[in-house]
């Protein structure tokens, strides 16, 4: 055998032909590969400044950009607008690099400087897409864009007055009659920010209107009171003071911020973000005059009408509310920035910003986070461990780790919801310890430590929910690794108090995450052996007729083995008819009906207990037979779902998820379900029994299902009917059309009918069907609502006459009990976290509410109507902030 060659020379294995496909291949695939265009590659560089060092690389920027042939200022413009809004961190080096492009080159003369300057023509063109995002309402966008300017306006490229007319139209808007929140907050953030950045050179200005701002501000926000109340992170049921200890609502201190620079003519400002514009020398107004922001006038808020009503003329139409913002403090203002100043208020809204801009790569933002330093003041954080101490110290030298995490987490927990998905923020917080473990891992941990302390100062109830979700995930991804130890003495705290229930319901979750046994070894003995903290049985279903012993063991075999053998719907209907002629025959049950419904859920989950799959497919298969035992009265269908919290009483996450499927199955209403969650309701069933009724996290869980998938259908239907509205009036318009069209050519025919101007719904059957189906889904969602808060009356104001009474319901509202609460039972802490969760109820659900207002309150609150009692007044107030009813 010759080796001389090549192997694919040989003509019989086809080796030539190969070598000449491929040499074709990568022929063509270079003919398709895609070679970015000059302008492609110049909007590039201009995004990617301060890849390095962004004050060395200004002055190459702009002298690549001046050089660019030919010269394209949208290239320009739009590579500097997506910059500004997707990079907010870089904003005061974008405004240097138009500064010195502002700059007249060499040889111009004053004329034709203040007629083509570079710099001027792309402000021009920034401001078109500036005007595109305020037509949009994208106010993230035009906050950054405020930013933009405000530092233009320091560095003398933009004029005073335009800027301070700019930043007075925003605060014309909080003059607007019956202005939304979210709108009011977005336009004095935009106007308070401005001036935070701009306002040092304002105040010099004879024209300044810094002043005026600020009252518009400062009114506006104090007619903002009510709100505030109730999205506080630590709950206070006995005060009225919106100011917290360790929390601070952000037009509060946006307000407070201003206020200071402005008596001392913003002296601090300059030293708390980057000027690098300040570098270079002043401009002469007769060669480089400043330019004029042309005025603005903020468009309002689109509001979609599609005329649908309830039965009794409510509108029907949700909008959703924005709320006050509540940031919590986890560090002193030596580790992390105080908000209060300048620069700590400038650090978290920027924070924010790319927390907010980067959802959609979370890794990506990580990485942000952990390099932000470079684009602050020096010293402003402290330097990593090895790095060179800064030539300029600020004497801030606040730890990064605890300030990115601090911030993540105040985003986490805003109430009543937070920005973004809970997810989003844990997956963050992982990617940060993955990107450095030996400096944010500690901060992560100290949060852990201070929000736990904080559970028994009052943290809402939500807010803890969020935090043993967080904390059973993070520990997931990190081997279930935590000092539990620390936590041993809080054994001896009440089995109710927030500090055990968290430990409860984190460990639960984790359970959910992992498995029993694996949880179980992450503890110390203690906590092991205390089934107040973690059961003692796995989760998994609890078959009652399983064992051979009990009374109905053979029925429910005989059930089990049809419903094993996949027989028909209706024969195992008639078999459970003949059983219970069988039982009520015997003489020996009273309560034949609630036995064999009991007997036929368990066996119907039995089978379907293996996976989720089974589940849906027993479901799925025995829709008639669920429907059979349901019937039509209600309580069939409390037996039923008593049934299913029974058989899955040791997996409780199992609980909601059969509920959601029976509601969404119509086997049964959502009020079916809130009903049945206030009848059995007594916090952790484990451990309250028949106390006085309250809720916990995990009542809470069942009621918000069964409101959402109330609201949800409501929804959908609304969106179906405004579908077939659409298509209703386009045929309508079609005809009409064709017969306007038809007239001047032909004769009206005698068998033709007349179009006429009100023809109504009625003669589209899908629509009318559509609109009957909407007026009962809105009836089924007041229905839900109604019975929620008849629910929460019945827990904390029940009438005299009521079975179960509360007696802590008006005592754990006062100051004086609030003091003594480390003397509280676990019937006080019930009662206490049912409070916080009548609060959420009020605030999550409070656009429907508020449509509803007139029927729900009298429905709902019938029983205390002209109380006097203290819980009753609670109640109401409480209402009454959510509706807005309370200025």
């Amino acid at each position: 055998m010759s080796y001389d060659r090549p192997h694919y020379d040989r003509p019989h294995r086809g080796g030539g032909n190969r070598r000449r496909y491929k040499e074709d291949y990568d022929a063509h695939d270079r003919r398709r590969e895609s070679f970015e265009s000059p302008e492609q590659i110049l909007k590039n560089t201009i995004i990617k400044l301060g890849e390095v060092d962004a004050v060395q690389e200004l002055p190459r920027l702009a002298k690549q950009i001046r050089e660019q042939v030919p010269l394209s200022v949208p290239v320009i413009s739009e590579g500097i607008r997506i910059a500004v809004t997707e990079q907010p961190y870089k904003i005061p080096y974008y405004a240097a690099l138009l500064r010195l492009l502002h700059d007249p080159t060499e040889g111009e003369n004053a004329e034709s400087s203040t007629s083509s300057s570079l710099g001027k023509q792309v402000l021009e063109d920034f401001w078109k897409g500036f005007q595109g995002y305020l037509d949009k309402l994208a106010w993230r966008d035009v906050r950054q864009c405020i930013h933009f300017f405000a530092h233009l306006t320091v560095a003398q490229v933009i004029s005073i007055e335009s800027m301070s007319a700019l930043l007075q139209s925003f605060a014309a808007v909080l003059d607007e009659f019956g202005v939304s929140y979210g709108r009011g907050r977005n336009a004095a953030l935009c106007a308070i920010e401005g001036l935070i950045i701009s306002g040092a050179v304002m105040a010099k200005s004879s024209s300044s209107n810094t002043t005026e701002i600020i009252k518009t501000v400062q009114n506006y926000n104090d007619s903002i009171y009510s709100p505030k109340l109730l999205v506080q992170p630590a709950m206070s049921l006995f005060t009225e003071s919106r100011s917290m200890e360790n929390a601070d609502e952000v037009l509060d201190t946006g307000l407070f911020v201003l206020k200071s620079l402005d008596s001392s003519e913003f002296v601090e400002a300059s030293e708390s973000f980057p000027q690098p514009y300040l570098d270079f020398p002043d401009l002469d107004p007769t060669v480089s005059a400043p330019f004029e922001l042309p005025a603005i006038l903020v468009p309002p808020e689109v509001i979609e009408l599609d005329g649908l009503a309830t039965d009794a003329g409510e509108d029907a139409q949700v909008k959703k509310e924005d709320w006050p913002q509540y940031f919590f403090h986890l560090f002193d203002n030596e580790t992390t920035p105080n908000p209060a100043t300048p620069a700590g208020f400038l650090v978290r809204s920027q924070i924010l910003d790319t927390i907010d801009i980067f959802e959609v790569n979370r890794k990506e933002c990580a990485r942000l986070l952990l390099e932000y330093p470079k684009w602050c003041v020096p010293g402003t954080f402290k330097p990593k461990p090895g790095a060179p101490e800064p030539e300029f110290e600020s004497g801030k030298n606040w730890q990064l780790e605890s300030t990115v995490i601090e911030t993540v987490l105040g985003s986490l927990y805003l109430l009543p919801e937070s920005t973004h998905k809970t997810v989003y923020h844990i997956a963050l917080i992982t990617e940060l310890c993955k990107l450095s473990p030996s400096t944010v891992g500690p901060a992560v941990g100290k949060s852990i430590r201070r929000l736990y302390t904080a559970l028994g100062d009052g943290f809402d109830v939500e807010n803890a929910r969020r935090f043993a979700e967080w904390f059973a995930v993070h520990m997931s991804n990190f081997g279930f690794q935590w000092v539990w130890k620390e936590w041993l003495p809080d054994l001896e705290l009440s089995e109710q108090h927030p500090k055990r229930t968290f430990i409860r319901r984190a460990l639960e979750f984790e359970i959910r995450l992992s498995y029993h046994d694996r949880v179980l070894k992450t503890l110390p003995e203690p906590m092991q052996n205390d089934t107040t903290v973690i059961s003692d049985q796995t989760p998994g279903p609890a078959f009652e007729y399983e064992d051979p012993t009990h009374p109905h063991y053979d029925t429910a075999q005989s059930i089990l083995s049809l419903l094993r053998g996949r027989s028909k719907a209706n024969e195992v209907l008639s078999h459970i008819e003949s059983l219970k002629t069988t039982l009520e025959s015997s003489g020996t049950h009273l309560h034949v009906d609630n036995t064999i419904r009991s007997i036929s859920i368990h066996c119907l989950l039995s089978i379907g207990s293996r996976s989720f799959s089974h589940l849906l497919n027993a479901i799925e298969r025995y829709l008639p037979l669920l429907r059979g035992l349901a019937g039509t009265d209600a309580e069939s269908k409390q037996d039923i779902l008593s049934a299913v919290a029974s058989f899955w009483r040791l997996n409780r996450q199992m609980v909601n998820i059969v509920f959601d499927k029976l509601m969404q199955y119509q086997i049964v209403d959502p009020t079916d379900v809130v009903g049945w969650t206030f009848e059995n309701v007594g916090g952790d069933a484990h451990l309250s029994g028949m106390r006085p009724m309250s809720l916990s996290a995990f009542e809470w869980d069942l009621l918000r299902g069964a409101l959402d998938k109330a609201n949800g259908r409501v929804m959908v239907a609304r969106r179906k009917v405004a579908a077939l509205r659409k298509e209703h009036d386009d045929s309508v318009a079609r005809v009409k059309a064709s017969v306007g069209a038809d007239v001047g050519s032909i004769e009206m025919d005698a068998d033709v009918k007349p179009f006429k101007q009100d023809d109504s719904a009625s003669e589209n059957p899908q629509l009318t069907v559509a609109l009957k189906a909407f007026a009962s889904l809105t009836r089924e969602q007041k229905g839900a609502l109604a019975r929620t808060i008849e629910g929460f009356v019945s827990c904390l104001a029940p009438s005299p006459s009521a079975g179960r009474q509360n007696p802590h319901a008006e005592t754990v509202i006062t100051e004086q009990a609030w003091e003594t609460r480390v003397t509280w039972t676990a019937d006080e802490w019930n009662t206490w976290e049912t409070w916080g969760w009548y609060r959420h109820f009020c605030r999550t659900y409070s656009p429907y509410l508020r449509n509803y207002q007139e029927t729900l309150g009298t429905v709902g609150f019938a029983k205390i109507e002209g109380s006097t009692s203290p819980a009753a007044k609670l109640m109401k107030k409480t209402w009454g902030m959510a509706t807005g009813q309370e200025s």
